[in-house]
């Protein structure tokens, strides 16, 4: 274990440069959140994330910031951490289609990680507002659990455009099937209990389609329009990069996965966001919610292990300084541990775990020595002030060893942290 830094001159920064709120509450006024219109300026993608899923505090406080940039700063895109394909309906939920009631049915198999009442406050808004909010998925099917959400609207696709490829995406189907699942928790020990034969099988048959559907292109588009081929084909990348996905965490279960493996996951949501961006306008700015690990800047490692390459790396290459980073932690209180558990809904029961205090050399420390209870920091200032920083985060339990202010563009810090109500051993 690294020894931690002296980092008094950057708490030393940071009691200067802090911005202390007022609320947590997400209907509370919006008016001390203001100092964001300039943090913020600029940005096109602003990125909320969270270092626990199943927080109270983070879900209220992402809440709050999504309603200050929509109504105040004009963003008209919430992207989430949710399935590509499976968010098309909920997008189209979101523009008043169907009753309010239905959110519960679209969003039945959904591991709850807090998307209801973000797209709750979106359908509610659009309802006022001549220009409305879209919603975005930007992630594998099913949170990593199946390929069906993915392979049914590519099927559907193909049934109109080329039925003679009908049968491979039937049969990719019908394996994927067989070990489908509501979270890769539960999916990736199934898969690696099929044959060998039928994991080969599947990864063939996405490959053919997915070279298939490029070569094709020209053909595909005389038969259909572009909106409808582009989509479908972000379908079939998404069963592609989830496949890869079931193998490369199949492995790391077992203790011989390759290095940063899993980091196809996080590459698909990297070019999901992009692939919307470029089918928006020029000036149209997008609220992106995931959680830390998935937004930071920097490579995820632990104990000197690279684990992976986390969509915010991929979004800081594409965008610059247009992407913009804010993590959320916690100084004190309890976490979500999440231990696998294959019998239990989504493959893993959820856990209070008490957090140890702020450990020294932490960016908790840091804001704790403070003595804001909650408060948001941009650190690009103290980057381009030259300040080593932190060289530690919170992530669920345990601490993330990584250089905060590069992997970060701010961080949003609360007094206490507790889990939601969910089912619990």
């Amino acid at each position: 274990m690294p020894a931690a830094i002296d980092q008094t001159p950057f708490a030393n920064w940071l009691h200067g440069h802090a911005t202390p709120l007022s609320h947590l509450d997400p209907a509370a006024p919006l008016d001390d959140l203001e100092p964001l219109r300039d943090i913020l300026d600029g940005a096109r993608v602003v990125a909320l994330g969270e270092h626990s899923h199943f927080i109270n505090e983070f879900a209220a406080m992402r809440r709050r910031i999504l309603r200050f940039l929509v109504e105040r700063c004009g963003f008209t895109v919430l992207a989430f951490e949710y399935g590509f394909c499976e968010a098309i309906p909920v997008d189209a939920w979101v523009h008043g289609q169907g009753a309010d009631d239905d959110l519960s049915a679209l969003l039945a198999t959904a591991v709850p990680i807090g998307l209801q009442e973000p797209v709750r406050f979106i359908r509610r808004h659009n309802r006022t507002v001549a220009e409305s909010v879209r919603f975005a998925g930007i992630d594998i099917p099913a949170a990593g659990g199946s390929l069906l959400p993915a392979l049914a609207p590519v099927a559907d696709y193909l049934r109109q455009i080329d039925p003679e490829a009908l049968p491979a995406v039937q049969s990719a189907s019908t394996i994927a099937a067989s070990f489908a699942g509501d979270s890769a928790a539960v999916a990736a020990p199934a898969w690696a209990r099929l044959a060998t034969t039928d994991q080969d099988t599947l990864s063939a048959l996405l490959a053919r389609l997915l070279i298939r559907f490029r070569s094709l292109k020209p053909l595909y588009l005389s038969r259909g329009d572009r909106h409808s081929y582009d989509t479908a084909l972000q379908c079939l990348k998404a069963a592609c990069h989830g496949d890869y996905t079931f193998r490369a965490m199949a492995a790391l279960f077992a203790g011989e996965g390759l290095t940063a493996d899993t980091s196809a996951r996080d590459l698909y949501m990297a070019e999901s966001l992009l692939w919307h961006l470029n089918r928006l306008e020029p000036t149209a700015r997008v609220v992106l919610m995931a959680h830390n690990a998935h937004i930071q800047k920097t490579p995820i490692a632990f104990d000197g292990h690279l684990t992976g390459l986390p969509m915010g790396q991929h979004l800081h290459h594409a965008l610059g300084d247009s992407y913009f980073a804010l993590g959320l932690t916690s100084a004190t209180g309890d976490t979500a541990e999440m231990r696998r558990d294959e019998k239990a809904p989504f493959g893993f029961t959820v856990h209070d775990t008490p957090l140890e205090p702020p450990a020294p050399g932490s960016i908790e420390a840091a804001f704790a020595d403070t003595g804001l209870e909650l408060a948001v920091a941009d650190l690009r200032q103290a980057r381009a002030e030259n300040f080593s920083g932190p060289d530690r985060i919170r992530m669920q339990s345990v601490y993330l060893h990584t250089p905060v202010i590069d992997a970060f563009d701010g961080i949003l810090s609360t007094p206490a942290s507790t889990t939601t109500n969910l089912e619990k051993p």
